[in-house]
């Protein structure tokens, strides 16, 4: 019997995966689970990702690239008049205002890597990215305290259930911004 040709597998089984976790956490992530979601053979899941880290490290990496997408879409970094502060508190908002679940999987993956040492390049890779993207605009430290901050005040929206405030955001944000570095 001749392969079917499915050039779109891979990522039908990542994307099986991030609506596994959303629907039923993490623990409910397995080859087994990721291979019904996406409907493909058990053997497909094992082929693409031997083991199920390296399924929640794609997993990991592409719901990374929710916030990434908010960052471009927006382009204030270019500008350097744009308000630092104001720009990444709107970041936030956009991000937050958005498909919660997606926010709330982003996290659980980032989190998971506390546990799961495969996943620490990634969630690493994340935070440098962004604070690389920010040094240019204030200094290396301050870019890291940021990412730090915002971490913190995106993972206290979600646990708390409190509306996201994205005025407080922006005074707490403008208070690690050294004046005159973000605008």
């Amino acid at each position: 019997m001749a392969r079917r040709y499915d050039p779109d597998r891979r990522q039908r089984i990542i994307d099986a995966a991030i609506r596994v976790v959303g629907e039923k956490g993490l623990a409910g992530l397995s080859h087994r689970s990721a291979a019904a979601e996406a409907d493909v053979p058990l053997g497909s899941t094992t082929y693409h990702f031997k083991t199920l880290d390296e399924l929640m490290v794609a997993a990991l990496r592409q719901a990374n690239e929710g916030f990434a997408k908010v960052i471009a879409s927006r382009g204030g970094l270019e500008d350097p008049s744009t308000d630092l502060a104001a720009e990444l508190a709107g970041w936030m908002g956009d991000w937050l205002a958005g498909d919660r679940t997606g926010v709330e999987l982003e996290y659980e993956l980032y989190l998971a890597a506390l546990r799961r040492p495969a996943l620490r390049p990634v969630a690493a890779e994340w935070a440098e990215a962004l604070a690389d993207c920010l040094a240019p605009r204030t200094d290396p430290v301050t870019a890291r305290a940021l990412v730090a901050l915002m971490d913190g005040i995106c993972l206290q929206v979600l646990l708390t259930g409190v509306a996201y405030d994205e005025e407080y955001a922006r005074e707490v944000l403008a208070r690690v911004i050294p004046p005159g570095r973000g605008a």
